[in-house]
């Protein structure tokens, strides 16, 4: 690509690319091979002007070698499907028209035109608050319509015209502030489903990168597993959680023929979907869908707010009419009439919501309302499932202690092949060390069959194989200890958590999981009292002896084991019933009743599909610490409307009182009213933490 350095400086270079015109696609695809490659720190492209500025390290010969070889049409680069570009240039194109139209009408435009412009233009604003007043509603489009009227009937053809234009400007603004914020928030979300299992045409099951599978390829997707494409069940049927499309709750039955979308949960069974849409087909608009849902998971606070500004128009109106009676002022009475409090109001608390929502994405938390963060920001109990929250997200193997004559090798393998269909932390680990050691399988057995918090069954050989808990494994599926080996039973380290397996009803093997403690879980735990939280509580299907050694680690105020997830869901119950708000953390499919139950349910990104799917809130496995961000933006987000409220009543109030005073005309009222609206909106897009803590 043929292109001319216009200035350069140690870093930092800026070129202008030899073309015409660049579009926007053109420009996007630019901007990411630049930030693609590894020397390059940050580029900035210009769509209007085709230049770009280069931040690099290294040598410059570099970035010159990589300008060199750019081409638009040969050169392979993943962008994304929306990037935000095309809606800042339709804004600019939009806003750059509309000062220009107001310009030529006011000092090109002979009077008696611009007097019939007027007159026409004020028709929209006109109807519109005819249609609310026969609504039986007196919202801020009556107010509108009542200051343009006013205008024209006085003959002040000026003021109404600055009213309109002021209208307008605050319109496409207010659409834009919005919609970016959206946006945003949408390319900051993902599916976050990396692999998925395709049949082949041996009827054979492989794991490949979601990215890898193409239109026609048969995908599997069982119990607690998210739907990672669009396509057609071809065979099989199971309840599809799909609040994240439809903002339902309840699942909906499907089985042959039906058709499922990407981002939607199986929350029971096993389907066969051939797929329609290859990766990032459609998704972007059913995010965007779910985020316009989100905004109705409003805090009782914005929705205070929310509420108050439509109380407030009748008495605009009324302090408008009773001014005119006393001062029989027109202008007085119209400049009350340019005010209204429900712009402002209506428009910074979804936006202060989204931008908050958009910076938590900054730290790997997905929020899906400001509902769910005024939650995070009121809580008193926060609760805690112990494996892949507390402890580390990838446990690990550190022993496979065989039974009944069984071979160790055989045992991981055998174990590994059933754990690989269910997405758990603990199923994770098996898989991942059988990997390590060599041990590939077949698919020798028959469906496999997951029961929620207790384990997988399945037959092979015409035996029944089991894998689970104790309780499972001794309890429901009443298997025994092979005669002989009671005492190699009772000997098993304490140290470990233990999965246990059965074949024919006979104890096979015990894995040892070493589920080592979160280095940062003490410290999380001891920064979440100060923060506010009365009880931060540990609940676990463990053994008490597991239970009460961790809990002494991390600090916790409370600990229950060998819980079942009915326990959980109990427990949170009983906390509603005290009065408190209470944050559930989990990342199991055994963690989903008490997710839904309490008043903000927290996921890891690590965990299963449907524990993301049902939880108002996902944070990365990385580190706890996420959870101390998330209640530091919740309780700075909750500030932030608070003070929005206050200055937006405040400020406005004070324009009505300058008004009746005489003080500023309606065209003055007008200008600072939409100023103060944008002011406030532009303030709450912006970010609620400090720069350097990111």
């Amino acid at each position: 690509m043929r292109c001319k350095i216009l200035h350069e400086s140690k870093g930092r270079m800026r070129v202008h690319m030899h073309q015409c015109n660049m579009t926007v696609h053109e420009a996007d695809k630019l901007l990411y091979y630049l930030e693609e490659l590894d020397f390059v720190k940050k580029a900035e492209v210009n769509e209007r002007t085709a230049n770009a500025i280069i931040y690099y390290k290294g040598e410059r010969e570099q970035v010159i070698e990589a300008l060199s070889v750019f081409n638009y049409e040969t050169t392979e680069v993943i962008v994304p499907e929306h990037t935000g570009r095309e809606l800042r240039v339709q804004f600019e194109d939009k806003m750059f028209f509309l000062i220009t139209r107001r310009l030529i009408s006011k000092f090109i435009l002979p009077p008696p035109i611009q007097m019939i412009k007027n007159v026409i233009q004020a028709v929209p604003f006109v109807i519109e608050g005819v249609k609310s007043i026969l609504k039986g509603k007196v919202e801020v489009s009556v107010l509108d319509a009542t200051s343009i009227t006013v205008s024209i009937i006085r003959k002040d053809f000026e003021t109404s015209g600055s009213v309109i234009f002021l209208l307008k400007v605050g319109e496409l603004i207010e659409n834009y502030t919005h919609r970016k914020s959206v946006d945003d928030l949408a390319r900051k979300m993902s599916l976050n489903v990396d692999k998925v299992w395709i049949k082949t045409a041996d009827e054979q099951e492989i794991l490949v990168n979601t990215f890898d599978v193409k239109e026609g390829d048969v995908v599997v997707i069982r119990t607690g597993t998210m739907i990672p494409l669009d396509g057609i069940i071809e065979s099989g049927e199971a309840s599809i959680n799909q609040a994240s499309m439809t903002g339902e709750s309840e699942a909906v039955r499907k089985d042959k023929g039906d058709l499922v979308y990407a981002g939607t949960v199986v929350e029971e069974g096993e389907i066969f979907v051939r797929v329609q849409k290859a990766q990032g087909a459609g998704r972007y608009d059913r995010i965007v869908a779910m985020i316009e849902e989100s905004e109705k998971l409003k805090s009782a606070t914005e929705d205070k707010a929310s509420h108050l500004a439509d109380r407030l128009v009748p008495y605009t109106l009324g302090s408008t009419l009773l001014t005119y009676l006393i001062t029989r002022n027109a202008t007085k009475a119209a400049s009350i009439l340019m005010v209204d409090f429900c712009c402002a109001l209506k428009l910074s608390m979804p936006i202060a919501v989204l931008s908050a929502m958009r910076e938590s994405g900054e730290y790997k938390i997905s929020v899906k309302g400001g509902k769910f963060m005024e939650a995070v920001a009121e809580a008193e109990t926060i609760v805690f499932d112990k494996t892949g929250t507390l402890t580390h997200a990838v446990p690990r193997v550190k022993r496979v202690i065989p039974f009944d004559g069984n071979d160790e090798a055989e045992m991981l393998r055998l174990a590994a092949c059933l754990e690989e269909h269910y997405p758990h932390s603990i199923a994770n680990a098996v898989v991942k060390t059988a990997e390590e050691r060599g041990l590939f399988h077949e698919e020798k057995h028959t469906k496999a069959i997951y029961v929620v918090a207790h384990g997988i069954a399945s037959t092979i050989n015409g035996e029944k194989v089991c894998i689970g808990s104790h309780h499972y494994i001794f309890d429901d599926e009443r298997c025994i200890v092979p005669p002989g080996e009671t005492d190699k039973f009772d000997e098993l380290p304490n140290e470990y958590s233990h999965l246990y397996m059965a074949i024919d009803n006979r104890l096979a093997a015990v894995i040892l999981i070493e589920d080592p403690l979160r280095e940062e879980a003490a410290s999380v735990v001891e920064k979440l009292k100060k923060v506010g939280f009365s009880k931060v509580v540990m609940m676990t299907g463990d053994n008490e002896r597991t239970a009460r050694d961790v809990a002494l680690k991390t600090g916790v105020t409370d600990y229950f084991s060998e819980v079942l997830p009915e326990d959980k869901a109990a427990f949170i119950r009983k906390e509603h019933e005290a009065g408190r708000k209470v944050i559930m953390i989990g990342d199991g499919i055994n963690d989903s009743p008490a997710l839904s139950e309490a008043d903000a349910g927290i996921a890891v990104s690590s965990g299963a599909s449907i524990a993301r799917e049902i939880a108002d809130i996902t944070i990365s496995s990385d580190n706890l610490e996420a959870l101390l961000t998330l209640r530091e933006i919740s309780t700075r987000l909750m500030d932030r409307i608070r003070f929005n409220y206050r200055t937006i009543i405040g400020f406005n109030s004070g324009l009505i009182l300058l008004g009746i005073l005489g003080v500023l005309a309606p065209t003055g009222t007008a200008l600072l009213h939409n100023a103060s609206t944008v002011a406030i909106s532009l303030k709450s897009m912006t970010d609620l933490m400090d720069s350097e803590k990111k």
